[in-house]
């Protein structure tokens, strides 16, 4: 249990303020691109593979051919998450996506009040999500997207459960554009997130005896009675974000992003970030990239400083990625990225991604 408790205290005390402990299924929260954590999750604008449908769906739009994207991090207190993401262009029709994420809170030993050693037997706790995406550019310069995702958690044999909605947009501007056209211009997206129902937990562990008399004699005692538990909100997010190209040369670029997150479990915070890429021998490319991620959240980390500037309660992000040139423009791509997470520790996340043309 103990894995899942401190999941659950770490959102409930770290990231919030005004409604902490009021949402469910707090995992949605938790990227799943080592692209976009690298840049302090400033990505609502730049979404481009995908995996990056968790952050806006009208990434999907901008595809070309077939994508597959694995991701891996083991998350604090040993809890495992994975997800794993595939989109296919169908011609004019759009891009259709498939996305799903896994969050295992492991093997938790059972307790009770004569064996709080534990009694010999052991449950486990999970976490899931799985969506499907469509997007589409109704023209050049206008992208959108949406996906309907199915969410449950299981805690031993008790479940939740949800239904949500994901919509995005992605709109590319002629601003600040150094080459005078939209591909190299200011981009701004935004997405709304986990838009859906409330989620209750049911099942035979909230079922158990209840004496309904305890200061009268009888068997009272036996009664079967069971914990009713409340609805619980979704973590609903609201994204809006820019980006522009700066440097932009036949072997190099540098992106600048920023967005604003406007949550309804928390008060708002600014993310931004930044992705320096060279293309080296035979057409493969390195990237790096360093963001900051929650400035503004009060209680997420002490002051950050970075640059020479203090950032209160921000968290410094940092990532690593290549892509290597295949046969006829595929390619296949690994990326890192690094966060921390205040008190807890730090996270690493692995993601690989596959393109065929």
């Amino acid at each position: 249990m103990k894995s899942f408790l401190i999941f659950h205290i770490f959102f409930s005390i770290c990231y919030s303020q005004y409604r902490y402990g009021t949402t469910s299924a707090n995992f949605l929260e938790i990227g799943t691109s080592s692209n976009a954590v690298g840049m302090g999750e400033a990505y609502v604008s730049i979404a481009d593979d995908a995996i990056s449908a968790y952050w806006n769906p009208a990434a999907l739009a901008q595809l070309d051919g077939f994508e597959l994207g694995v991701s891996s991090q083991n998350w604090v207190a040993d809890i495992r998450h994975f997800s794993v993401s595939s989109a296919l262009r169908m011609g004019s029709f759009g891009t259709i996506g498939l996305w799903f994420t896994d969050f295992d809170y492991g093997s938790i030993e059972v307790t009770n009040v004569l064996n709080q050693n534990g009694t010999g037997e052991s449950y486990r706790a999970n976490e899931l999500a799985a969506a499907i995406t469509y997007g589409k550019s109704l023209v050049d310069w206008f992208s959108f997207g949406a996906s309907i995702k199915s969410i449950n958690s299981n805690i031993w044999h008790t479940t939740a459960s949800a239904v949500a909605l994901d919509l995005g947009v992605i709109v590319r501007t002629q601003f600040f554009s150094i080459s005078n056209d939209r591909k190299n211009g200011m981009k701004i997206g935004m997405s709304i997130s986990n838009y859906g129902s409330k989620m209750r937990y049911d099942g035979i562990d909230l079922i158990n005896p209840i004496d309904i008399l305890e200061n009268e004699n009888g068997n009272y005692e036996t009664v079967i009675g069971q914990f009713r538990t409340e609805y619980w909100e979704l973590p609903l997010i609201f994204r809006m974000g820019a980006s522009i190209k700066p440097i932009v040369k036949y072997n190099q670029s540098l992106i600048l992003s920023a967005d604003i997150l406007h949550p309804n479990n928390n008060s708002e915070s600014i993310n931004i970030g930044s992705q320096y890429s060279f293309v080296i021998a035979d057409g493969n490319s390195f990237f790096l990239r360093t963001g900051l991620k929650g400035i503004g959240i009060e209680q997420a980390n002490e002051e950050t400083r970075f640059l020479g500037y203090e950032f209160p309660f921000a968290s410094l992000t940092y990532g690593i990625g290549f892509e290597k040139k295949l046969v006829r423009n595929q390619r296949i791509g690994i990326d890192y990225s690094y966060q921390s997470v205040g008190i807890l520790g730090d996270v690493s996340l692995i993601s690989m991604r596959l393109k065929l043309f």
